[in-house]
C-alpha cells in the first residue's frame, strides 16, 4: 500500500534522501558517525510523505516542499532521541537507541544540534512562515508530554484531557506537516488552515492506534504490550473503562496501575477489554479518522489528494 501512496510523490522521496542527509552533516566525527547510524535507520517517513503530498495536492511540489519536509523531519528525529532518554528506552525500532550506545549525555547533545539544524534550515532558506508553524509544533509537544505527566501522577485524566494531551504531543507535528506542505505551494491562507485541521484529526487517530498497541499480544509490534500501564499513562481504554467502573472495581485497578508491578498488566488490559474500553476507543480512532477525510474531501481532485485519502486508511489500520 506505501508504495501506491508514494506513487506520484517517488521521484521527490529520493531526491529529499540527499536533501536530509547533507543538512545533517558535521565536521564533528563522532556526530556524523551517530547521524549516520540514524539515517540507515529511519522509518515509513510519514512525514516527509505527508509534506509533499500536502503541497502537490495545494499546488506544485518545489524547492520549498523539501525545505519544509527536512525541518520537520529533523525536528522529529530529534524528538524521537530525547523521548528515548526521557524514557530510559534502549531500543527503536528495533535497533538500539541512542542513549543506549553513546549513553544519555551525548544523546541530549545529538538531539540537540539536530533540532538546531532544523530550525537554521527555515532561516536559511527565509521560510519564516513555516518555521512560525513548527515553532508552535515544539511547543505543544513539549506542554503535551508535560500535561501528561502531571496527570498521570495524579491519575485524574478525563477523556477531554487525554485529546488535548495528543492533539498536542502527536497531532500537532503532524498538522504541522500538512500546513507547511500548503505553505511551500504558496496556497491562501484558508488552503493552509484546511491542511492544517485535516493534519490534525489524522494525527489524533494516528495515536489513537498508537495507543491501542498496548493492548496487543506481545510480539505484535516493536512496541512491548502493556508499556504505557507499566509506566502509568492512562490513555483511552482505560479512561473509558475506569469511567465507566463502579467505585469498588475503579479503586482497585487504580491500586493495580499505580502500583506498577508487571505481573498486574494482563488484568489490567482484561479489565479494559472487558469493560468495552478497546471497542470504544477504536471507534473514536475511526470517527477522528472520518473528520480527517471529510475536511479533505473539500480539497480539489488530484492524485496527490488521492494517496492522501489512502495514507489517512494506512494510518489507522498500520500493525506497527
Amino acid at each position: 500500500m506505501l508504495n501506491d501512496i508514494k506513487k506520484p510523490i517517488s521521484n521527490h522521496l529520493e531526491k529529499f534522501e540527499d536533501f536530509f542527509k547533507q543538512n545533517m552533516n558535521s565536521d564533528i566525527k563522532l556526530l556524523n558517525l551517530i547521524v549516520n547510524y540514524i539515517v540507515r535507520r529511519k522509518g515509513k517517513q510519514l512525514r516527509p510523505m505527508l509534506v509533499f503530498l500536502s503541497a502537490g495536492a495545494c499546488g506544485k511540489i518545489e524547492q520549498p516542499a523539501y525545505v519544509a519536509a527536512g525541518m520537520i523531519e529533523l525536528l522529529h528525529t530529534a524528538t524521537l532521541i530525547h523521548d528515548d532518554i526521557v524514557d530510559e528506552a534502549y531500543e527503536r525500532r528495533g535497533f538500539f537507541s541512542i542513549n543506549a550506545l553513546w549513553r544519555s549525555k551525548v544523546a541530549v547533545l545529538v538531539g540537540d544540534f539536530i533540532l538546531s539544524r532544523g530550525l537554521q534550515v527555515a532561516i536559511e532558506h527565509n521560510q519564516i512562515d513555516m518555521l512560525k508553524v513548527i515553532n508552535q509544533a515544539v511547543k505543544d509537544m513539549s506542554e503535551g508530554e508535560l500535561l501528561q505527566i502531571e496527570r498521570s501522577r495524579k491519575m485524574n485524566i478525563d477523556e477531554e484531557t487525554y485529546y488535548e494531551i495528543i492533539r498536542k504531543k502527536t497531532a500537532s507535528l503532524i498538522a504541522s506537516c500538512c500546513a507547511n506542505g500548503a505553505i511551500a505551494a504558496n496556497a491562501p491562507n484558508e488552503m493552509v488552515d484546511t491542511m492544517y485541521q485535516f493534519g490534525l484529526n489524522l494525527g489524533i487517530a494516528f495515536q489513537i492506534r498508537d495507543d491501542l498497541f498496548d493492548y496487543q499480544p506481545s510480539g505484535a509490534i516493536g512496541k512491548p504490550t502493556g508499556n504505557d500501564i507499566k509506566e502509568q499513562k492512562l490513555t483511552l481504554p482505560l479512561i473509558y473503562s475506569l469511567k465507566n467502573a463502579n467505585k469498588l472495581e475503579r479503586k482497585r485497578i487504580l491500586r493495580l496501575i499505580t502500583r506498577g508491578k508487571k505481573e498486574s498488566i494482563p488484568e489490567i488490559i482484561t479489565f479494559a477489554k472487558q469493560s468495552g474500553g478497546l471497542e470504544y476507543t477504536h471507534q473514536k480512532m475511526l470517527e477522528f479518522r472520518d473528520k480527517a477525510k471529510d475536511i479533505l474531501n473539500n480539497m480539489p481532485d488530484s492524485e496527490y489528494k488521492d494517496s492522501l485519502l489512502i495514507l489517512t486508511d494506512f494510518m489507522v489500520n498500520r500493525n506497527k
